[in-house]
């Protein structure tokens, strides 16, 4: 087993569990009883990507995207 494919395995690891982690600590996408009445339209809701919320949703994608390569890699046959 080659060095690279450890270090790339270890990484894959701790992706999935901070993206776990991330996914678990947002919030719902539903807006609720809140969409009725117009609430939705207040500074938050319209400035979510400045938010914490906004932040987690992004670091969620650049998890997601380094999963997707370390995947990957981990599958291209100069490893196996």
């Amino acid at each position: 087993m080659s060095a690279l494919k450890v270090i790339i395995e270890i990484l894959l690891m701790i992706d999935c569990v901070a993206l776990t982690i991330i996914v678990l600590a947002q919030e719902g996408k539903s807006a609720g009883l809140g969409s009725i009445s117009g609430m939705a339209d207040t500074y938050w809701g319209q400035n979510k990507g400045r938010s914490m919320e906004g932040k987690l949703v992004m670091i969620t994608r650049v998890l997601a995207a380094l999963f997707l390569v370390f995947a990957a890699l981990l599958n291209m046959s100069m490893f196996s």
